[in-house]
Parts: structure tokens; C-alpha cells; sequence
């Protein structure tokens, strides 16, 4: 039924944008977001902005996160932020193994049961990335490579706890590429997370999660992407960075 789950865009604006135009597009999209009770818009900034992104949100249904955490709470972690610290600064809500942290800084799907852990344990709602590369696309993997994503992460989450948790779908050869999967490749991919989850937390979890596609989500081809049945929001890279290409996507079939 995805009418009982309420649309879901969100923006991850990666390593772009300076403070003063991040700044600057948080006040535009904050302009237009009415009360929100329609459909939930949030932004992934970087986290040196997130107090400052915070600050400027503040009062509007904006919904700010952070694009990646650790799951220890202190230590001698260089370079890590815990999920203390994030919400310290503003964040409510975070994401987790995005393709990118996987594939360039070589994260393993172990770690993250650790990190949705520690976010649903702090109150930071995560969004958890998982999808298949080019060629295990090419060699009819995809169903196998989300089995494995979503059984080493879904190692410790509890039936009660799927309202604060969305999955993302991205299929790492359409991100940042210019490639988007058809409506039915996403639709087959989301409709296995959705059985998947369906079979590990019952029927009423995998109802209540939303899936969202990730890779090159653009205002021309979002409207197709959302009138699929198991697509609830775009995960939204490129297209995030500015008013132009953000807003008709957050505001699609007003």
C-alpha cells in the first residue's frame, strides 16, 4: 500500500558546494517546503555545515543528516565522527553505506549492522544504502549482492524500528554516470528489498519501510520513477546541488 507511506526526497550533496551557497540553497528549499505533511524532504551535507544547515532549517519540516558515520562512540578513530557527535551538531538522521564509501574508501558490509546500530541508538534516522556493480548486474547477481547487504545489516534491527529506517536502492553503475535503471530494473530490485524485509521482520515491517532509487536522479525522469508501486523517494546526488533541478524534484506532482 504506498499510499500509507509518505514520500521521501532526499538530497546528498556529497563533497560540494561552499558554505555560502549551501547556506543559500537551504533557504530556497526552506521557502518552498509548505508544512511538510505531504512528503518528507531532507539534505546530506557535508558535516563541517551541519550546524550551520541546522541553524537555517530550524523552524521548517527540513530534515538535516550527515553522510556517513562510525559506530564507536569514542577513540582513537582519526577522522571519524560517532553518532554523539552528529546529532551534537544538528543532524537527525544520517546515511550508511553509501556505494561510495563502500567502493573508494573500501567499507565492508559488516560494519554496517554496527553503524545502524549506532545511529537507531542515538535517534538519528538512518537511510541504508545497498546495490549491485555493472558486472555483477551483467552476471544476474543483483538479487544475490542485496541478500547479502541486507543480511549483514539488518544483523541487530528490531520489527519496531522500521519506521526510522529507509533503504536506498543504487545500483552503483548508475551513480554519478548519466545511467538510471528502467522503472521495471528498479522495480524488480525494490520489490525483492521489500520481500526480503518483509520475510526477516514481518509483514507489517516490509508495508511500513520505504525504499527509495539512488543514481542520477533528474526533474525529467523522477514523475516515472515515483509512479512505480515500491518506490517511495529518490536518494538525489548532482541534481541536489542546486534550486533549478532540487525543487521540481521535491515538488513533483504538486
Amino acid at each position: 500500500m504506498k499510499d500509507t507511506r509518505k514520500p521521501y526526497i532526499a538530497g546528498n550533496w556529497k563533497m560540494n558546494l561552499d558554505r555560502s551557497r549551501g547556506l543559500d540553497l537551504i533557504k530556497t528549499i526552506k521557502g518552498r517546503l509548505g508544512d511538510g505533511s505531504d512528503r518528507e524532504v531532507a539534505v546530506f551535507v557535508p558535516a563541517c555545515y551541519l550546524a550551520d544547515v541546522s541553524a537555517v532549517a530550524q523552524g521548517s519540516p527540513l530534515g538535516v543528516g550527515a553522510q556517513n558515520l562510525w559506530y564507536e562512540k569514542e577513540g582513537a578513530f582519526t577522522g571519524e565522527l560517532s553518532a554523539a557527535m552528529l546529532r551534537e551538531v544538528g543532524a537527525d538522521r544520517v546515511i550508511v553505506g553509501h556505494s561510495e564509501r563502500r567502493h573508494v574508501f573500501g567499507e565492508k558490509d559488516e560494519w554496517m549492522s554496527r553503524k545502524l546500530r549506532a545511529a537507531l541508538d542515538s535517534h538519528l534516522m538512518p537511510i541504508l544504502c545497498v546495490g549491485e556493480t555493472l558486472e555483477e548486474r551483467k552476471g544476474n547477481r543483483t538479487d544475490r549482492v542485496l541478500k547479502r547487504q541486507l543480511e549483514t545489516a539488518f544483523l541487530d534491527v528490531k520489527p519496531e524500528e522500521i519506521r526510522r529506517l529507509t533503504v536506498a536502492y543504487e545500483p552503483v553503475w548508475a551513480i554519478g554516470t548519466g545511467e538510471v535503471a528502467t522503472p521495471e530494473q528498479a522495480a524488480e530490485a525494490h520489490r525483492f528489498i521489500r520481500r526480503w524485509i518483509t520475510g526477516r521482520l514481518g509483514a507489517e515491517a516490509g508495508l511500513a519501510v520505504r525504499i527509495l532509487y539512488g543514481g542520477s536522479v533528474n526533474p525529467g525522469n523522477v514523475r516515472n520513477l515515483l509512479a512505480v508501486e515500491d518506490i517511495d523517494g529518490v536518494l538525489v546526488g548532482g541534481a541536489s546541488l542546486r534550486p533549478d533541478t532540487f525543487i521540481p524534484i521535491i515538488e513533483f506532482g504538486l
